[in-house]
């Protein structure tokens, strides 16, 4: 069992004089049952849409950018410790802390996480990506899914239906490779989205899906008919997209650490093939109060693994004591993995046009589950352009800020006299 190697003195010295920005913070105080935890509020990394490794550029909902684990991950662990995300989604936080040479380790409901995450742990090269793809044979008689043509051009459906028969046999066979698997992420990254870059007409971000019904509306004010999309050749140009900033060292590094890595299928509430005390940091977000729809956002993503969507038991939680509840499960199951003086950094939003701050709701289920809140950190910055799709205005509704609760597992006193 380790201890952590910082101090939380440091940390409170460091933010209160962040100017990294040209902003200074500004320093404010939440109160809570146990006392008064700081506040600050600046720019703490950078909102620029492409400042992060090329491995990134996978879309999904309600995703942070990759910076904000980064921040943490620098500040709070060192190479070899393991970084955790118990609602992994694309995978974010595991990609960052094994590009930093840390150990992911991740849970997530939805199987599409493992299908979105992991292959880019495991990069292959963009000539065996070529070789596979040269080999497909995508004209082949399979069941297509006719309804489908609302979002995609008859013979692209075709390809796509190929490609999802290919990948499934692949799978039931076992013989779904590497490359298989990087192939089967992009594929899944590229089904809907809004420009050429993608298999289907225009529709809403990438991030997505859309209903039937909602894209036949969409058709008709647009007044368009879905083109053909050439499917290998769209996967070809997106492989080498996220691979270009990749170096040597980091392949190598990442494989490695990709047989190390830790990723559960389930409910992050028990998640007992993770150890007691193995965790150094947990960097999360959580699904939102009564905001995203994941489930349906991902239906045609998980058509195209073959995984159904409406038996994942995603949580919608509707209102503020279910969804406390179940963040106290969260956290208990948290402090049970960390090591003591281990931190959770907690990014929450704001919902209900600003009436709801998550972290009026997630300090005290903190306390509950035995964790003690150090500091929130609010990361203030310009809307992205998924929030200006869904018209959101600033300090008016919807998620305004990266609102990040910052807690630790206390360290008993025995090991911290001996530390």
């Amino acid at each position: 069992m380790s201890l952590p190697f910082f101090s939380f003195d440091a940390f409170h010295e460091e933010m209160r004089g962040f100017d990294e920005f040209g902003t200074p913070t500004k320093i404010l105080d939440q109160i809570t049952a146990t006392g008064v935890i700081p506040v600050y509020v600046n720019e703490f990394w950078t909102s620029k849409q492409r400042a992060a490794h090329s491995l990134h550029e996978v879309s999904y909902r309600a995703c942070f950018k990759p910076q904000l684990p980064r921040f943490f991950i620098e500040r709070f662990t060192r190479p070899g410790d393991t970084v955790y995300d118990p609602f992994m989604g694309r995978g974010t936080t595991l990609l960052e802390a094994a590009l930093l040479g840390r150990k992911p380790a991740g849970c997530d409901i939805n199987p599409l996480s493992k299908i979105l995450c992991l292959p880019r742990m495991q990069p292959v090269e963009t000539k065996a990506i070529q070789r596979r793809l040269e080999q497909l044979d995508l004209r082949q008689d399979v069941e297509l899914r006719q309804d489908l043509q609302v979002f995609y051009h008859p013979d692209t459906l075709q390809e796509l239906c190929a490609l999802r028969a290919y990948f499934l046999q692949r799978e039931q066979a076992g013989r779904l490779d590497e490359v298989d698997a990087w192939i089967r992420m992009v594929a899944t990254n590229r089904l809907t989205g809004h420009s050429a870059g993608f298999f289907s007409v225009y529709t809403l971000p990438p991030n997505q899906a859309v209903s039937l019904v909602s894209q036949q509306r969409i058709n008709e004010k647009r007044q368009q008919i879905p083109p053909y999309r050439d499917v290998k050749n769209i996967i070809a140009k997106k492989s080498t997209s996220l691979l270009k900033d990749l170096t040597a060292e980091e392949k190598s590094d990442l494989r490695t650490l990709h047989r190390q890595a830790q990723c559960v299928t389930g409910s992050c509430t028990s998640t007992p093939s993770i150890a007691d005390d193995s965790v150094a940091l947990v960097v999360t977000s959580p699904p939102f109060l009564d905001v995203v729809q994941y489930d349906q956002d991902n239906w045609l993503r998980c058509w195209f693994n073959g995984i159904d969507s409406k038996s994942i038991s995603i949580w919608q939680l509707r209102n503020a004591e279910a969804w406390q509840q179940g963040m106290t499960q969260v956290l208990a199951e948290l402090r049970r993995l960390l090591i003591p003086g281990g931190v959770v950094a907690f990014e929450v939003g704001e919902v209900k046009k600003g009436k709801i701050l998550m972290e009026d709701l997630v300090i005290p289920a903190a306390q509950e589950a035995g964790l003690v809140p150090k500091a929130l950190l609010i990361n203030d910055q310009e809307f992205t352009k998924t929030s200006n799709c869904w018209g959101i205005q600033n300090a008016s509704k919807g998620t305004n800020t990266n609102r990040i609760v910052m807690l630790q597992k206390p360290i008993p006193h025995q090991q911290l006299t001996l530390f």
